[in-house]
């Protein structure tokens, strides 16, 4: 029995039920298969990037020690949701339990919101990089890039704390299905047993805020870049500043975009497949082209990237059961 503030609330529910995308058994298997890929490729690209990051020393700049950061955050935001995403594909009951929920919840807004704060986080360092060059070294230091992660990851983690709290001290006594793939607020929410006007508010409050703040902080700081970039007296240096600037602000918008129009659309539609559809980009799909959206417009991480690349092509080489151990 699930006693709360609000009264007594029999059958409280211990599980939950993903619906994720009905479909047949076949067409499950085939998304299976197609995701797996994708979650593959995802770790395989933002772990070279993690990689290039770490041993070439022409990278160990302010710049790619965010990137490497980065990436190692996209490799645990798509760990929060896609392993159990996967499983739910051949599971037949696809059922997930009241704590493995939650705390689903909990890590996928927790790196999000980080994702959020490491953006911003990078804008500012290109801000100092192109319209402040010459304080640029006194001002982006060592340890002001470490405090700058760990600024990131901290209000990551304590920014949906309070939200996450509420929605968890929520009765649910049925029913327990979840049309998502996903644990959401959203439906969570829709199933408790009582009305949670507060929980909803602080929810969609914190979410507005990071959307609304970050994003007009992000698009400043580049406005104030692309102004920079266009003083700059050789053509060279800005096509350089270009790129790398016009890549940072892709992911931005690629990222920023989908939680939009999530954000937008979530109140005013009744069908379930576009919030999936959206959860499934941002959350899957951004971190895949994220690597490459940062190797194929970036010069010196395409050229860290095949140094990773033929480490490791010697590594394999000359391992215990490579071809140079065994002679023909």
């Amino acid at each position: 029995m699930n006693i709360s503030g609000s009264g007594f609330y029999p059958e409280s529910v211990h599980e939950f039920i993903l619906l994720g995308f009905p479909c047949s058994r076949e067409i499950q298997v085939i998304l299976f298969m197609f995701f797996c890929i994708v979650y593959l490729l995802t770790l395989m690209g933002n772990g070279a990037i993690i990689c290039a990051v770490c041993w070439d020393q022409q990278l160990h700049t302010p710049m790619y020690f965010l990137l490497g950061n980065f990436a190692f955050l996209e490799i645990w935001y798509v760990n929060s949701t896609v392993p159990n995403t996967l499983v739910n594909f051949l599971s037949k009951t696809k059922a997930i339990s009241f704590t493995g929920c939650f705390l689903q919840l909990y890590f996928f807004f927790f790196m999000g919101s980080t994702e959020c704060f490491f953006l911003s986080a990078m804008s500012f360092d290109q801000y100092f990089a192109i319209c402040h060059p010459l304080h640029y070294a006194t001002v982006m230091t060592g340890q002001c890039c470490f405090n700058l992660m760990i600024s990131c990851w901290v209000c990551g983690f304590l920014w949906y704390l309070v939200p996450f709290i509420l929605i968890s001290q929520l009765p649910f006594c049925g029913p327990n299905v979840i049309d998502h793939f996903v644990c959401d607020s959203g439906p969570l929410l829709t199933l408790s047993c009582v009305p949670a006007p507060m929980s909803k508010l602080t929810s969609y409050t914190l979410i507005s805020l990071i959307i609304l703040f970050i994003f007009l902080f992000i698009l400043i700081s580049y406005t104030l870049v692309l102004l920079g970039v266009l003083r700059l007296p050789l053509a060279s240096s800005r096509h350089k500043d270009f790129s790398t600037c016009g890549s940072h602000l892709a992911v931005v918008l690629l990222f920023y975009g989908t939680i939009v129009v999530m954000h937008v659309s979530s109140g005013s539609s009744h069908s379930t497949l576009m919030p999936k559809t959206i959860t499934l980009f941002y959350a899957m799909v951004t971190p895949l082209f994220n690597p490459l959206t940062y190797s194929l417009r970036n010069k010196d991480m395409k050229n860290a990237l095949w140094k990773v690349l033929e480490k490791s092509k010697l590594s394999l080489a000359a391992g215990p059961g490579g071809m140079w151990n065994n002679p023909v």
